[in-house]
């Protein structure tokens, strides 16, 4: 644990110097996780199995607590009434869900699952996220389990309308004493299920943890997981008197308390300001107070103990007993202590703080003392516990407000945490909504810990990244006219010579159809978790076919005098799932992909005039080109070409290397192209797998962006930047298996 410097007590050399404090300062980081749907909370699904066998737990336990297992034991046999929810519950009841070992054993494998996940996908907070979840959803359940065992309780009354009026009065007043009840049932509640996740944090997950990750990792384990190990997790907000009384220390809760957290909390401060100076940060003051250890290191135990650093405590301690005198709250702290034996004896009938302020105040135990007597209780252990505080003096005393100071950090970082760990389950979204889990889970947002046998089908469908590709038809507008005023229907022509030959490729190469409109389509390939990962090769050879076939329907056209399709095709490649909007049941892909792949697609008008006549056996230019913008000041612009050829951005193309084998080519093509391109090109052919016997040859050129006067298109020099096109000119390919033939 990191040591913060010491801070020398100033004025008085005799003094020994204050030891150094550790420091420990709570925090949760979900870093590198995406946020869910509504752009604020990270979208979580919990196990279904698991989500059950927990609320069957949390049930049982809340009817054990709640002294009605005797009564809802009859309830599966004669209850008929009420919802088909509660009827099947009760009738579930005996199932071995019930079992809490079922539960904790299904916590232990959700839990260890979301470890598993964390290491394969590099992310501890992963594996946070999953524990923030599963927190939430048992703090949320407990409430909920409870109204439900109470209406579950209230119709299985009904059924007993006709029964011996005793019989009935006597169940009606237990349900009412239930209600009375509650905050101690699910205080009760709380620390079984608190003591379940201690002992599968302590028996399997810790290890598990440092197996996957080595000692306390560097994604600040050590001072997150501790959050879940608080004995303040399922209280509503830390100030339980029974829970401090029996953990920490029951301070005062009403505010005429002189002990209450706020003001005890003032008074340590000002102990260690006078050890330490009055000039520390606030910050440093409580990251020492979140150490427990550190109050020992103070004061010691109140026991002396002969050594020099012995002496030093003793000294620190006395004058830490001397703050207490002096703030009044000394026998309020003894009292703290005395009155735990009572409350198991006089609580809940009289109230925790009653009871201790009884010890300290003669007016109040005088009250406390004529509730005990209504109640048919002895007083006898009230006189006991009133008599010690009396009578606690000299070193008892020390060895009180040594061990106070002790509980008290002790207390204080558990509040730290729970703050902290407070603010963080505000950030998980248990999405129960399945509409907006599956918009969740289309956009690659949702997280889902499920249990190992429900895990297969969700990783299968997980997608990592994204290739889209449009098909830009040239001046469709100018075409749908030309048909029109010839008494030709443009409809049937695009789709007799466009879509319909597209969508009997989809299939075959695993595409899907994103968007469709009069003059483009635009398709998609998504590559899953487990798949071989050849989306973009893939879409390379259904790009071609593309060009292929409308260059085929085109030669139709031509000799048939009807108009010809000219297309320009853009395929862009994103590492990440797409996101979705949902319109109605119609899920709509966004992705800047989608954009990139517009821009790809496109032709300038300037550009194609210059370069159509030159072109030669390649179709996709770039040239960089200084402009004027609106302001008039000059900004470079990239010009694009693309007539009947496919152009793809660098993402696409690094992707296509690790895919498949990009081999040098060196193939000899027309005069022609040495005027076009200046030889600044590279050229690479590579083979396909589209099925298991059917394989196809890609040329792929890469080529720098030229920098060009705008007047009249000539080269003034070349950039560093490139651009990337998927040869489909038969010329090119006729000269690759031209060149395989010669080497055979």
């Amino acid at each position: 644990m990191p040591r913060i410097p010491i801070f020398r007590l100033g004025g008085a050399p005799e003094k020994p110097a204050a030891p150094n404090l550790a420091a420990s300062t709570p925090f949760v980081s979900l870093e590198g996780l995406s946020v869910g749907v509504d752009n604020l909370r990270h979208d979580v699904l919990l196990s279904p199995k698991f989500v059950e066998l927990a609320r069957a737990q949390i049930a049982r336990l809340i009817a054990r607590h709640g002294d009605l297992e005797g009564l809802l034991s009859a309830e599966a046999p004669q209850s008929t009434q009420g919802p088909s929810w509660m009827r099947n519950q009760a009738g579930r009841a005996s199932r071995p869900k019930n079992d809490p070992g079922a539960w904790k054993s299904a916590l232990a494998e959700l839990q260890v699952a979301s470890l598993n996940r964390a290491k394969k996908e590099f992310k501890l907070s992963v594996d946070l996220l999953a524990r923030l979840a599963v927190t939430k959803f048992l703090r949320t359940e407990m409430n909920l389990q409870f109204s439900q065992v109470l209406e579950r309780c209230r119709v299985l009354l009904k059924s007993y309308d006709n029964m011996r009026q005793g019989k009935a009065h006597e169940y009606r007043e237990r349900l009412a004493i239930f209600q009375v009840r509650k905050r101690i049932i699910l205080r009760k509640t709380g620390q079984e299920i608190f003591e379940t996740l201690r002992e599968v944090e302590k028996s399997t997950l810790a290890r598990t943890r440092r197996s996957l990750f080595g000692e306390e990792t560097a994604g600040g384990s050590y001072f997150t997981y501790p959050l879940f190990l608080n004995r303040l997790l399922f209280s509503e907000d830390g100030r339980d008197d029974y829970l401090c009384a029996e953990h920490y220390v029951m301070l005062g809760n009403w505010d005429r308390d002189p002990d209450r957290y706020g003001r005890m909390r003032e008074v340590v401060l000002t102990f260690l300001h006078t050890l330490y100076g009055a000039d520390l940060s606030a910050e440093t003051l409580d990251s020492w107070m979140n150490v427990p250890e550190n109050a020992r290191v103070l004061v010691g135990t109140g026991t002396p103990e002969e050594s020099e650093e012995g002496l030093a405590q003793q000294e620190r301690l006395a004058e830490w007993v001397r703050l207490l005198e002096d703030e009044r709250v000394m026998e309020n702290v003894i009292a703290s202590y005395n009155v735990v034996p009572l409350l198991s004896e006089y609580a809940p009938r009289i109230n925790a703080q009653q009871l201790k302020n009884a010890l300290i105040d003669r007016t109040e135990c005088d009250r406390v003392e004529r509730m005990i007597q209504e109640g048919r209780l002895s007083p006898n252990s009230l006189y006991a516990a009133v008599a010690k505080v009396a009578t606690c003096r000299g070193a008892e005393r020390a060895k009180v407000a040594a061990r106070f100071l002790g509980d008290f950090f002790h207390y204080h970082r558990d509040l730290r945490r729970l703050e902290i760990l407070n603010a963080a389950l505000d950030s998980v979204n248990l999405v129960g909504n399945e509409r907006i889990q599956e918009l969740s889970r289309v956009n690659g947002t949702l997280y889902e810990f499920l249990l190992p046998e429900e895990q297969g089908q969700t990783d299968s469908e997980r997608v990592l990244s994204h290739v889209v590709l449009k098909a830009d038809v040239r001046d469709s507008t100018r075409l749908t006219r030309t048909m029109m005023e010839k008494g030709l229907n443009p409809a049937s022509y695009f789709s007799l010579n466009f879509y319909d030959p597209v969508n009997k490729l989809l299939e075959k190469y695993g595409a899907r159809k994103v968007f469709l409109e009069g003059d483009a389509i635009i398709l998609a390939i998504l590559e899953r978790e487990g798949e071989p990962g050849l989306a973009v090769s893939r879409m390379c050879v259904l790009a071609r076919e593309i060009i292929e076939i409308v260059r085929g329907y085109n030669e139709l056209m031509q000799r048939s005098g009807m108009p010809q399709l000219e297309l320009g095709l853009g395929i862009t490649a994103q590492e990440s799932a797409p996101l979705y909007l949902m319109d109605g049941e119609h899920q709509i892909m966004i992705s800047e992909a989608l954009n990139e792949s517009d821009r790809l697609s496109s032709c300038n008008k300037r550009a194609r005039k210059v370069m159509e006549p030159q072109a030669g056996p390649f179709h996709v230019y770039a040239f960089q080109a200084a402009e004027l913008d609106e302001n008039g000041n000059p900004e470079d612009v990239i010009l694009s070409f693309n007539l009947g050829g496919i152009r793809m951005n660098e993402t696409a193309f690094r992707k296509l290397e690790k895919e498949i084998t990009l081999e040098p080519l060196k193939v000899r093509l027309p005069a022609s192209l040495a005027s076009s391109d200046k030889g600044e090109y590279r050229l690479f052919s590579a083979t396909v797998p589209v099925d298991r016997d059917i394989f196809r040859k890609i040329v792929v050129r890469e080529s720098r962006i030229p920098r060009i006067d705008s007047a009249d298109f000539s080269v003034k020099g070349w950039t560093e930047r490139k651009y990337y096109e998927v040869c489909t000119d038969p010329v090119i390919y006729a000269a690759l298996e031209k060149r395989k033939g010669a080497a055979h």
